[in-house]
């Protein structure tokens, strides 16, 4: 199997580790340079484990609860994998062979971890069979390196894990969708069966332990106890201090207006920083699965901010965080009500014959198909203004869309429609899912910093804006999962909308498409398949980092890079586009600045103040964005009244 390269773990003196020994192997002591407890700190201990037992059992009992409330059905198997992975298991018996070989150069690499454990433990410098892969935080503690028992664990863990990924990926014969269902859930497994998620085998959490004599599994506990109320039941984990940020008071801060208001939206526009404008405004039409304000998150990270401050009107869609209310409310409302809606008032709010559209995600996906609704209705009052479109990380083709579509078959679809509570799917569900793509990180990271050391986690505003997750109305959300992620009707001209029959190759305007190099959300080739079917002039480039970081990507943070090529070319896949392309450092948003400035021709006109033709509702950032899930009391449209 394939391992890291090796290298030497720097050695510790005997002055800072006590020794190469580990000592006693009982969980307190093993540690380096651990000393017994005295009397005062032992009864200090001895009363905190009381409070972690007691707390222990509260918390089981409310958990249990809240499982058998009847309110959310419970299945089995709700990922549906159990099939793929008796089908990987049947085709490796038919070939024990390759189990065979693997198996026994397992067992053989394992005898020799020990072997060297054993080397090390004596005071010898010996090198590791297997070393974590690069970025891999889990193992940071010195302990894990220069711990013979830790450093053993490690890599025996590594070791089993590097073997079943292998056997996911390489072993036996089976479909690609199921394969990839195997490959994903296995690191699921593997990751959550990681030793620094085990109290007892992590030299970090053992330490904090016996140097708070156990108050930071109190502090833990009381984390966890808050964390399953916020989740009403469920346990919602914190990924950053609540407390420290507020939407509107240092999230969200832009000066700007809504100026519009329906079921579905607030329009929002940004006041102007400059003398003269753009002629042309922009209008935002964020994913309605998330919150708009990923692209307003501060001042040094807003994209919205920076948009002004270049001279542009900019206009931003925010979807209400829908309830009951809004159950019966499917797609087609969503582009009439949301999206046209929102151009419409722009036009009039502004005077402007045409504007610029920029979407996000799946709101992306969904302004696609508008646009090829009105390519093929070119009676339609919106048809020709849209004067151009520019697509954040946003997919049309779902042959293969990443790993989210390993959540979407029809056993996943039926048992979703389940989970629909009141019309709408709860947040939670979602969030999840997102979750799961980067489980050490978002999930066991957590766990092991909220719960067992007692830490409150580090402010961050986009972890932050990552819970604060939405609701989503449960007949938008199975059509967008079925017609789109299923059965990929929008780039196989089998979707329709309004009766017309959908053709991405009919959008003629000007469009500008960013993917991101390390997206596992909407992945740079599936994004790229998506470009090529659409008509007119058409614009590609490839930012470096991911689905948030390398779009929200402002240019005075120097950071990341993009590939642009001018030829026009679009061959095969994103892998032959790039070998033609040429790198640029730092941020793409200079480049999409200067593509539209192109297209409006250098025509300029007074500053827009927001409000001059609809009276202005409230201050941005509006009342819909305001409305979490996780609030004490739920509120949504007609609270925003």
């Amino acid at each position: 199997m394939a391992r890291e390269e090796t290298t030497k773990p720097a050695a510790k003196s005997d002055a800072s580790t006590g020794g190469q020994t580990a000592g006693p192997l009982d969980p307190m002591t093993m540690l380096s340079g651990a000393s017994p407890l005295e009397p005062s700190e032992v009864a200090a201990l001895a009363g905190n484990m009381a409070q972690v037992f007691e707390k222990s059992q509260l918390f089981w009992a409310q958990l249990a609860n809240a499982q058998l409330d009847g309110k959310r059905p419970m299945h089995f198997d709700p990922y549906n994998a159990a099939g793929s992975f008796q089908g990987l298991w049947e085709s490796i018996l038919e070939n024990p062979e390759e189990l065979a070989s693997k198996t026994t150069q397992f067992w053989t690499d394992q005898a020799e971890i020990w072997r060297r454990a054993m080397l090390k433990a004596a005071g010898q410098e010996v090198e590791p069979v297997v070393q974590p892969a690069k970025g891999d935080k889990r193992f940071k503690d010195d302990e894990w390196s220069q711990n013979a028992v830790f450093d053993a664990l490690k890599q025996s863990y590594l070791l089993a894990s590097g073997y079943l990924a292998d056997a996911a990926h390489e072993m036996g014969d089976i479909e690609d969708r199921d394969r990839r269902k195997v490959e994903f859930f296995t690191r699921q497994f593997v990751e959550a069966l990681s030793p620094t998620n085990f109290f007892a085998m992590n030299p970090e959490a053992l330490r904090v332990t016996y140097e708070e004599k156990g108050a930071n599994l109190v502090r833990g506990l009381n984390n966890m106890m808050t964390d399953l109320e916020r989740g009403k039941g469920q346990l919602q984990i914190r990924q950053t201090d609540l407390e420290k940020f507020k939407v509107g008071e240092n999230m969200a801060i832009t000066p700007g207006k809504v100026i519009y208001r329906n079921d579905l939206i607030e329009l929002i526009q940004y006041a102007p920083s400059t003398e003269t404008v753009q002629q042309r405004p922009v209008l935002i039409c964020p994913p309605w699965i998330n919150k708009y304000y990923i692209l307003d998150l501060n001042p040094k990270k807003s994209m919205v901010k920076w948009l002004v401050d270049q001279g542009h009107t900019v206009f931003m869609i925010s979807w209400v965080n829908p309830d009951e209310r809004h159950g019966e409310k499917m797609f087609a409302d969503y582009v009439a009500e949301g999206l046209f809606e929102a151009i419409v008032k722009v036009l009039e709010e502004t005077g402007s014959e045409d504007l610029h559209l920029a979407a996000y995600c799946i709101g992306g996906t969904m302004t696609m198909a508008a646009l090829a609704y009105l390519a093929g209705k070119p009676d339609h009052p919106l048809a020709d203004r849209v004067a151009s479109c520019t697509f954040f990380t946003s997919q049309a083709e779902f042959s293969n869309a990443g790993e989210l579509q390993l959540f979407v078959d029809d056993e996943q679809l039926e048992m979703l429609e389940d989970e629909m509570i009141g019309g709408t799917l709860g947040a939670d569900k979602m969030a999840s899912a997102f979750n799961m793509l980067r489980s050490s990180d978002l999930i066991w990271g957590f766990v092991i910093n909220n719960y067992m050391l007692g830490r409150e986690p580090f402010p961050f505003d986009l972890l932050y804006w990552n819970s604060d997750s939405t609701r989503m109305p449960a007949r938008v959300h199975t059509y967008y999962l079925k017609r789109f992620y299923r059965d990929d009707a929008l780039a196989s001209g089998e979707l329709r909308l309004g009766g017309v029959p959908l053709d991405l190759g009919q959008i003629s305007i000007p469009t500008y498409h960013v993917a991101t190099k390390e997206d596992h959300i909407a992945p740079p080739d599936s994004v790229y398949r998506g470009v090529r079917l659409l008509g007119g002039d058409r614009r590609f480039v490839l930012a470096g980092s991911g689905h948030i970081a390398g779009v929200v990507n402002p240019p005075e943070s120097g950071k990341y890079q993009h590939w642009v090529r001018d030829d026009g070319a679009f061959p095969g896949t994103v892998e032959h586009w790039r070998q033609s392309a040429v790198e640029h450092p730092g941020s793409w948003w200079t480049d999409w600045d200067a593509w539209m400035k192109e297209l409006n021709g250098g025509e300029v006109v007074e500053a827009r103040q927001p409000g001059r033709r609809f009276n202005a509702i409230a201050d941005a950032p509006g009342a819909y964005v305001q409305v979490r899930y996780d609030a004490p009391k739920m509120s949504a449209s007609a609270d925003a009244d």
